[in-house]
């Protein structure tokens, strides 16, 4: 979880899609399971290799919406401290440096736009932030951090670097790192996908 908290709304129905359980495993057993990884082991080519890919799809998305719904429970408490939900936490985080545009803020977590209006507007209402105006498009007001949005995530990080401490010392300091690179491989790499189909 970066200092912007990695929790705002969830997309239109939060539910798994049906395909992260795709294929279905023999014997019942779930992706990412020790029998579903032997069975996965043992092709390497052909109809193999691609059930194989298959199954570490699944797990890499069952995977990615149990991790997702494990930072929003914990995020919610760690934001609570700054008096903060947590997804006004991750769009205020997003610009406590540079305002942008709310279009932007979305682009860069990866919501709606909808969403980020949303949260954006409560975050001024609160007080937290504010719009600024835009040379670049006069329509599309630059989002921005106030001081009392400063103040109130930095009454956030003590509880987010306690975190951070515990992650660390439960998977130790090669362990998280290897964690956090390889979600964001794959991360680029659906967006390298999404990007060619689009």
């Amino acid at each position: 979880m970066t200092a912007s908290g990695k929790s705002c709304a969830r997309r239109e129905g939060g539910a798994s899609p049906a395909w992260a359980a795709w294929p279905p495993t023999e014997g019942g057993s779930t992706p990412g399971s020790p029998s579903a990884q032997d069975s996965a082991a043992q092709g390497s080519t052909g109809e193999g290799s691609a059930a194989e890919a298959q199954r570490l799809l699944s797990a890499a998305a069952t995977g990615a919406f149990r991790l997702n719904g494990a930072f929003l429970a914990v995020s919610e408490g760690i934001a609570r401290t700054g008096g903060l939900t947590a997804a006004r936490w991750q769009v205020l985080g997003s610009v406590l440096r540079t305002p942008a545009p709310v279009s932007e803020i979305a682009r860069q977590l990866g919501l709606t736009r909808q969403a980020v209006q949303r949260t954006a507007d409560a975050l001024v209402a609160q007080g937290f932030a504010e719009y600024r105006p835009n040379p670049a498009h006069s329509r599309a007001k630059l989002l921005a951090a106030t001081d009392a949005g400063v103040q109130a995530v930095r009454r956030i990080d003590p509880a987010h670097r306690a975190l951070a401490e515990r992650l660390a010392a439960e998977l130790g300091p090669d362990g998280f790192r290897d964690a956090a690179a390889a979600v964001h491989a794959l991360i680029g790499a659906l967006e390298r996908i999404g990007a060619e189909r689009a």
